[in-house]
C-alpha cells in the first residue's frame, strides 16, 4: 500500500478512477471525519450514534474479549490459521471486527428519517443510483476492493480479502456469498453503495480502524476454522458494544475524534467484558474429596485416568477420550476429572456438558452446581441451556428480566441492540435459602441470553444445543466459538439415534480441527459406533479416515475402561490392564432378568380388573409385595398411555391402598413445572442420601432411564431393547456398596424379602397366543421392532436368565447390534434385522443433507450456509419438532385461566412480564405435532402472543371446569388431568 509523508496513506480504487489522499493521523483528531453518519439510533430518547463510534467501540471490545474470553488454544488457533503472532492476530481480529458494520455507510442512512436528516447535505446530495441492501452484505461488498486496496491478496474464494469480507458480513449468523467478479465488484460497489463522497468516507472509516488497532500487517492467509472463530468473536463483540447502556452516553455528535474516543472505548470495554461475566477463570486445584463431596477415593478406573491421562495429555496434546462404565459408576465424576486434566494441558477453560434430555441436563445441572459450590469463592457461572430451561427454578423471574425495549437499527431483522437488565450484580440471588453461594454460578447480565449462554464457561445443555453449530443456521459459528474453548463433554452417547449421530460425527469432526479436547461417555455403546466418533474427531484433526480405519483393533475400547486419541499423532492408549480388572471387580454385581409373558391390552374402564396373564394383571403381582411388605420399585412403560392405565390399575387394585406418597405417575407429558417437582421428588427421595421411604413405587416411561442418580430394589419394565434394559438395571441396588461402607442418616435398609431375592428386573413380554412375541402396534413410535424382537429373543436363550455387570454389558449389546446375521436369527428376525439397518442408513442419509461440510472441504464461507435454515427447520432428530398445548379453563364470570380453581389468569396484554411468561411456560404440554396440526382459530392464544417467540405457537385446550371434557382438534382429543397428565385418544 502506497505511504506518503507523515502517516499519511494514499489509496486508489481497482476501476473507476476514483482517487483521495487522507490522512488517517489528522483523521484521528477532532473534526477530522465527519461524525454525521449513524450507527445507533434509539427513537424514544431521540439519540444518534456515529456508526463510527459504533465500529471503534467494537474492535476495542474484540481486543478484550481476545484477552479475557478467549483461550490459549483459541488464540493459537486463531493466530496459526492467520500465518501470524498472536500479537499481531489480535490487531486483525480488533481490524475486522471495527469493519462490521461499514455497510451502514449506505443507503441504509436513509432507513430513519430523523437520523437521515442529520447527514451532510454534500453526502445527501451523492447518492447517485444506489440501492438498499441488508447492512452485512453491503459490508462485505465494500470491503473486498478496500481490503484489496489495503494489501490484502484478492484472487479466489479462499484469498484473505475475501474471507476477511465474509468475516465482516457474517456477523449477523450467516455468511455472505461473494461474486468479485460481479456484485461484490468494484465497479458494481460504486453503483450500489452512493456516489464518489461515499466510496471516500467508507475507505477513510475503514483506514481509521486500521490505524487506531495497528492491523498494518496484512495475514497472508485466512483458514476456515479461524475464521469460523473469528466471526463468532466479532458477533459477541458486536452485541456487547451494542448495549444502550454503552453507546447512549456518548451519542448525539459529541465533540471529539476517533482516537480520543478510541482511548475511552478501550477503557469501556474492560468494564463491558467485565460486566458480561465472560471473562474466563480458572478453578483452584482440590483433592478429588473436596471436590467431589461425598465420595472419598476415586474407584479404580478414576485413579487409572488421573494417574495416565496428565502424561499423555501433557506429553501428545490435546485429543479424545471415550469412557465405557457400567450404569451408576461414576462416568460424571470421571468426565469432570478428566475435563479439569485436558484443560491444564491443552490451554482450555471450563466445560459444556452436553445430555440427550432435558431431564438428564436438568439432574446433571444440579451435580455440577454442587461441583462449583465446592470450588468456592471463585466466581463461577453456570448455565443451563435447553429449550425448557426457563422452567428450571434455578432461573428465576429476576434473572429473566427483559431489560430495556430494544433502539432501532433500521432494516435489520435481527436488532444489533440486545439490550438488558441494568444489573449491577449486587442484587439478592432470588433463590430461597442458598444466597450468596447461588449467585456466583447463576447466569447474570448479558450472558444468560438463550442465543449465547452456551458463551459462559462452565454449561450444562441437552446436545441438540451443540448439533445446530453443524447444520447451517443462524449462529453457528458462535455456537462453534462457544465450544471451542472448553472441554466438550458429550453423556450417554448410546442415547443417540442414527439420525442424530451422524450429525455429532461431524461436529467432531470440527472439534478436532479446532484442537478442542473431547469426553464422550456411554454405558451401551456398540464397538463400531464408538470407533465412528474417534474417527470422525481424529479426521478433523487431519488424518486419513482410511488409515485409521485400518488400525480399527488399537480404537477398540475395553469395557469397562477408556481409550485416549491424541489429535496430533492419532495414537491410542488404553486403560491398563490391571486398573480394569480391578474396576471390573469393584463394580460387579449380578442382576437376575426374568421374561414374563403377557397379553397386551388397554385398561380402558378404569373399573375393569385384567384377568390372569395380562400385562396389568402381571405388573401388579410383580408389585404386590411392595405394597405389602416394603421396598422401591420402579414400573417403566413403553408409552404414557400404558403409563396412565398402570397408574390407574395399581391405585385401584393394589392391597394395600395407595397414597400420593406411596404410589407416583411421572412422565413427559405432565405440564412442566409438575415434571420437574415430580423429577425433584424421585432423586430426592431414591438418591444416594435420602431419605429414603419405606415404600414407594414410581410408574414412568424411559423418562428414568437415563443419568438419574436413583437406586431402585426392583425394576418392572415393558419389553425394550437390550440396551435399554441394561440401562434400568443399573437403577438396581445402584448404590448398594456404598451403603454396604458407610449407610447416610435417613437411608432405611432393605426389606428381608428384597434382600432375600437379589436385585431383579422382569420384562414383561407382550405376546399372542402360541407365545410368540407381539408388539402393540401403538409401540411402533418407541423403537425398532428388531431391537425388542431380538432382545426378546436373547433373552429366552440359556445363559442369558442372568447378568453381570459390568462386564457382560458389552457382549450382549454387541450381540443385538452386530451388522451380520447372527447364527441363532430365524429368517422373520434377520429380516427385521435387515430392515433395521437399512433404517438407520436412511436416518443417516437424511441427516447428511443439511450438514456443514468439513472444515476441509469448505471453498468460500459460504458454503457453511448454502442452505439457510431456521432453527426451527434444522432438525437434529429424527422426528418433528413437538407442538406444544396449553390447558385453558373458561369460567362464565370471569376471564380464562391456566388452573381449574382459577388462580392462575390467562396472561394477555401488549406487556408480558417475565413471571407471567414463566408461568404459561410451566403449564405448556409438549405432544406431537401431528396431534395439533387441526387447530383452529378457537385455539390460539391472545393476540400479544402471538409476537412473543415462546408463545407464538402454543395451542389452546379449552377446559370446562366444571364439567371435564376433552378439546377435539381434529380427530384426536386431548384433555389434561391434575393427576395423569395428558391423556390423549383418537377417533378413526
Amino acid at each position: 500500500m502506497p505511504r506518503g509523508r507523515g502517516g499519511h496513506v494514499r489509496f486508489w480504487w481497482l476501476s473507476g478512477g476514483v482517487s483521495a489522499g487522507v490522512g488517517v493521523v489528522e483523521d484521528s483528531r477532532t473534526g477530522g471525519l465527519s461524525l454525521c453518519l449513524w450507527g445507533k439510533y434509539c427513537a424514544r430518547h431521540g439519540l444518534i450514534y456515529s456508526v463510527l463510534f459504533h465500529m471503534v467501540d467494537t474492535a476495542a471490545v474484540a481486543g478484550e474479549l481476545w484477552d479475557r474470553l478467549l483461550t490459549g488454544a483459541q488464540r493459537a488457533a486463531i493466530a496459526g490459521g492467520l500465518g501470524m503472532s498472536e500479537a499481531q492476530a489480535r490487531r486483525v481480529v480488533m481490524f475486522v471486527a471495527g469493519l462490521h458494520d461499514l455497510g451502514k455507510v449506505s443507503r441504509f442512512q436513509a432507513c430513519e428519517p430523523v437520523a437521515w436528516a442529520r447527514v451532510s447535505d454534500a453526502l445527501r446530495a451523492d447518492t447517485g443510483r444506489w440501492k438498499l441492501m441488508r447492512h452485512e452484505r453491503a459490508s462485505s461488498h465494500a470491503l473486498v476492493g478496500i481490503l484489496a486496496e489495503m494489501g490484502y491478496e484478492l484472487s479466489d474464494d479462499a484469498s484473505p480479502a475475501v474471507r476477511m469480507a465474509q468475516i465482516a458480513g457474517g456477523h449477523h449468523g450467516r455468511f455472505p456469498q461473494l461474486d468479485v467478479h460481479s456484485a461484490a465488484g468494484t465497479r458494481r460497489v460504486q453503483v450500489d453503495l452512493g456516489g464518489r463522497l461515499w466510496q471516500e468516507i467508507r475507505f477513510r472509516y475503514a483506514a481509521q480502524v486500521r490505524n487506531l488497532t495497528g492491523a498494518e500487517v496484512a495475514p497472508t492467509q485466512v483458514s476456515v476454522t479461524a475464521a469460523v472463530l473469528m466471526t463468532g468473536l466479532v458477533m459477541v463483540a458486536d452485541r456487547l458494544a451494542s448495549q444502550r447502556r454503552v453507546w447512549a452516553p456518548r451519542a448525539d455528535m459529541p465533540a471529539y475524534g476517533a482516537a480520543e474516543h478510541f482511548a475511552w472505548a478501550c477503557w469501556k470495554a474492560r468494564e463491558v467484558v467485565e460486566e458480561s461475566r465472560l471473562a474466563r477463570i480458572e478453578l483452584p486445584a482440590l483433592p478429588f474429596c473436596a471436590a467431589h463431596p461425598g465420595l472419598r477415593t476415586p474407584n479404580p478406573l478414576q485413579a487409572s485416568i488421573l494417574d495416565r491421562l496428565p502424561q499423555l495429555a501433557g506429553a501428545r496434546g490435546v485429543g479424545i477420550l471415550l469412557v465405557t462404565d457400567g450404569t451408576g459408576a461414576g462416568k460424571t465424576v470421571t468426565a469432570l476429572e478428566a475435563a479439569r486434566i485436558l484443560n491444564d494441558a491443552c490451554g482450555t477453560r471450563g466445560l459444556c456438558f452436553l445430555l440427550p434430555t432435558t431431564a438428564t441436563a436438568d439432574a446433571a445441572y444440579d451435580t455440577l452446581c454442587g461441583y462449583l459450590r465446592a470450588h468456592r469463592p471463585t466466581p463461577a457461572v453456570l448455565t443451563l441451556v435447553h429449550n425448557h430451561s426457563w422452567l428450571n427454578a434455578a432461573y428465576t423471574d429476576e434473572m429473566l428480566a427483559p431489560g430495556d425495549v430494544p433502539a432501532c437499527t433500521g432494516d435489520d431483522p435481527h436488532p444489533d441492540d440486545e439490550d438488558e437488565d441494568e444489573d449491577d450484580g449486587c442484587r439478592p440471588a432470588g433463590n430461597g435459602g442458598k444466597g450468596g453461594t447461588w449467585r456466583r454460578i447463576l447466569p447474570d447480565g448479558w450472558v444468560r441470553g438463550w442465543d449465547r449462554a452456551l458463551l459462559a464457561q462452565f454449561t450444562v445443555a441437552t446436545v441438540d444445543q451443540a448439533l445446530m453449530a453443524a447444520l447451517p443456521v443462524r449462529d453457528s459459528a458462535l455456537r462453534m466459538l462457544s465450544l471451542s474453548g472448553k472441554c466438550v463433554i458429550v453423556d450417554e452417547a448410546h442415547a443417540l439415534t442414527a439420525f442424530s449421530r451422524r450429525i455429532l460425527t461431524r461436529l467432531l469432526h470440527w472439534l478436532g480441527s479446532l484442537r478442542v479436547p473431547v469426553v464422550v461417555l456411554s454405558a451401551t455403546l456398540p464397538g463400531q459406533e464408538a470407533r465412528e466418533l474417534v474417527y470422525s474427531y481424529l479426521a478433523g484433526a487431519g488424518h486419513r479416515r482410511r488409515d485409521l480405519m485400518a488400525r480399527a483393533d488399537e480404537f477398540t475400547v475395553p469395557y469397562p475402561g477408556w481409550l485416549f486419541a491424541d489429535a496430533a499423532t492419532a495414537q491410542a492408549a488404553l486403560i491398563p490392564a490391571d486398573a480394569r480388572t480391578q474396576h471390573d471387580a469393584a463394580q460387579q454385581r449380578t442382576i437376575t432378568l426374568r421374561l414374563r409373558p403377557a397379553h397386551y391390552r388397554r385398561l380402558d374402564d378404569p373399573a375393569r380388573r385384567a384377568r390372569t396373564g395380562e400385562r396389568l394383571a402381571r405388573i401388579a403381582s410383580e408389585v404386590a409385595p411392595v405394597a405389602r411388605l416394603g421396598g422401591c420399585a420402579v414400573i417403566v412403560c413403553a408409552t404414557v398411555a400404558d403409563a396412565q392405565d398402570t397408574y390407574r390399575y395399581l391405585q385401584r387394585f393394589l392391597e394395600r391402598p395407595a397414597g400420593p406418597q406411596e404410589l407416583l405417575l411421572v412422565h413427559a407429558r405432565f405440564p412442566g413445572h409438575y415434571l420437574e417437582r415430580a423429577l425433584a421428588q424421585v432423586r430426592t427421595r431414591l438418591g444416594p442420601t435420602g431419605p429414603r421411604p419405606e415404600r414407594l413405587v414410581v410408574v414412568t416411561t424411559s423418562l428414568l432411564e437415563l443419568s438419574l442418580n436413583i437406586d431402585a430394589d426392583l425394576v418392572v419394565s415393558d419389553l425394550t431393547s437390550l440396551a435399554r434394559l441394561i440401562q434400568r438395571a443399573g437403577r438396581l441396588w445402584r448404590f448398594e456398596q456404598t451403603w454396604q461402607n458407610e449407610r447416610p442418616c435417613g437411608i432405611a435398609p432393605r426389606p428381608p424379602w428384597i434382600r432375600a431375592r437379589g436385585p431383579r428386573l422382569t420384562v414383561v413380554h407382550p405376546v399372542d397366543h402360541d407365545r410368540t412375541t407381539l408388539l402393540p402396534d401403538t409401540w411402533a413410535t418407541t423403537e425398532h421392532p428388531y431391537l425388542q424382537h431380538a432382545t426378546a429373543h436373547l433373552l429366552t436363550l440359556p445363559g442369558h436368565h442372568q447378568i453381570t455387570l459390568p462386564g457382560h454389558a458389552q457382549h450382549l449389546v454387541e450381540l443385538i447390534h452386530q451388522s451380520g446375521r447372527p447364527a441363532t436369527w430365524s429368517d422373520r428376525l434377520a429380516a427385521l434385522h435387515a430392515q433395521h439397518l437399512a433404517a438407520e442408513r436412511a436416518e443417516e442419509h437424511t441427516s447428511s443433507a443439511h450438514l456443514v461440510p468439513p472444515h476441509d472441504r469448505v471453498a468460500s464461507l459460504s458454503d457453511l450456509h448454502r442452505q439457510k435454515l431456521t432453527a426451527a427447520q434444522a432438525a437434529t432428530r429424527p422426528h418433528d419438532r413437538p407442538g406444544r398445548v396449553l390447558a385453558c379453563y373458561r369460567h362464565r364470570d370471569r376471564p380464562p385461566t391456566l388452573d381449574a380453581a382459577g388462580q392462575l389468569p390467562l396472561p394477555q396484554g401488549p406487556h408480558l412480564r417475565p413471571a407471567a411468561i414463566r408461568t404459561v411456560l410451566q403449564h405448556c404440554v409438549p405432544v406431537p405435532s401431528a396431534w395439533v396440526a387441526a387447530a383452529t382459530q378457537e385455539h390460539h392464544g391472545p393476540e400479544a402472543w402471538q409476537q412473543h417467540p415462546l408463545l407464538a405457537d402454543l395451542v389452546l385446550l379449552p377446559h370446562d371446569p366444571v364439567r371435564p371434557q376433552a378439546a377435539r382438534l381434529g380427530r384426536h382429543q386431548l384433555y389434561i388431568d391434575d393427576e395423569l397428565g395428558l391423556i390423549h385418544t383418537e377417533t378413526a
